[in-house]
């Protein structure tokens, strides 16, 4: 191996990476929640209602299956 391969598959590791990051963060914001720099070090969280809370866990939910089809799309594309 090369050293431009070498170089070649560096940065299409770190693009890869970075485009996973960019997606999920992307889902996140989506599904109504905070990017690691919106949070706060001890935010209180008040308490939800039963109807707000599987709610929340629908979102969550439908959080991983997105986050599952997007691996399963860049599997896909090699």
């Amino acid at each position: 191996m090369n050293f431009n391969q070498l170089i070649n598959m560096f940065f299409r590791q770190l693009a890869n990476r970075l485009m996973r990051r960019g997606i999920d963060s992307g889902i996140n914001m989506m599904a109504g929640g905070k990017s690691k720099q919106q949070r706060t070090p001890g935010q209180a969280q008040r308490r939800m209602t039963p109807e707000e809370a599987k709610q929340a866990r629908d979102i969550r939910a439908a959080t991983k299956r997105a986050r599952q089809a997007a691996r399963i799309t860049r599997r896909i594309g090699r």
